[in-house]
């Protein structure tokens, strides 16, 4: 082979890879510039259901007593309480689900329905001793409070604030039993409903990141909130009548109001 053949050998090798280097230069910045495939936006929009739990205590709880007749004159002369606070509070735990409607991905205005239905603790019991030696017991006992609520918030992002209102219900029983000094019971009344009412409140949301530990079920998110609820379910009048040597009936006014606050984790689906 003679010097010229093997200059253009030579040649030609150097052009090629001199070619081969400027084509994978060209390449370098649009590999460099490839855009990362798209996040999704995430959204608050689809069904959930979740388990909450908290602290309730009530806030107007007194109970206000008259006689019926003139003969019940026991508020009158101090045997018997014209007013006596049932202040009450403890644990309520339960679950809820619903639904949200997000007008924007990402961030925006969120609107939805949630219904709730919680155990509570809430039972108190209270004796006084009048003038007369009269002993006045009164007892109201709440074993669950639920609601039906609209909710209505702003998305940021991940984050949601929220106010919310609605129909509320719990079932309640009242119970006034009047001794007289000797023991026996001269005046009993009960009653059990499950009275109605209203809640409002607010609370904040947050989405954890969706491979989060918690995500038992795969749901498209699990979101973390707290909240709290103001409660008016009214006043309840109850009946004491007369037992025994008793004459009459005397009437105990129940008030049932309060406020909660509570935890939630929130199993997300859809989009």
């Amino acid at each position: 082979m003679g010097h010229h053949s093997m200059r253009k050998i030579v040649a030609s090798l150097t052009a090629f890879t001199a070619l081969t280097a400027a084509a994978s230069a060209a390449d370098l910045p649009r590999r460099a510039y490839t855009p990362p495939p798209p996040v999704p936006v995430f959204t608050w929009a689809g069904p959930y259901f979740g388990i909450n739990a908290g602290y309730i205590t009530s806030t107007k709880d007194s109970v206000t007593t008259a006689g019926v007749f003139p003969v019940n004159n026991g508020v009158r002369v101090g045997d018997r309480p014209a007013a006596l606070g049932l202040p009450r509070d403890g644990f309520t735990g339960g679950g809820q689900l619903g639904y949200n409607y997000q007008f924007t991905p990402g961030s925006g205005f969120v609107v939805g329905a949630e219904a709730d239905l919680g155990y509570t603790d809430l039972n108190r019991t209270r004796s006084t001793t009048g003038r007369l030696g009269g002993i006045s017991t009164f007892r109201e006992l709440g074993s669950f409070l639920g609601t039906v609520r609209g909710r209505v918030g702003y998305a940021f992002d991940r984050t949601l604030v929220y106010g919310t209102g609605g129909f509320a219900y719990a079932s309640e029983t009242y119970r006034g039993v009047f001794q007289t000094a000797t023991g026996q019971p001269n005046f009993y009344g009960s009653s059990a409903h499950v009275e109605t009412g209203y809640a409002a409140g607010g609370g904040i949301e947050f989405a954890l990141p969706t491979d989060s530990v918690f995500n038992v079920f795969h749901s498209s998110a699990v979101t973390l909130k707290g909240e709290a609820l103001y409660y008016d379910l009214g006043r309840r009048t109850v009946p004491l009548v007369a037992v025994g040597p008793g004459v009459g009936a005397y009437a105990a006014r129940f008030r049932n109001e309060g406020v909660l606050g509570r935890f939630g984790l929130n199993y997300k689906f859809g989009s």
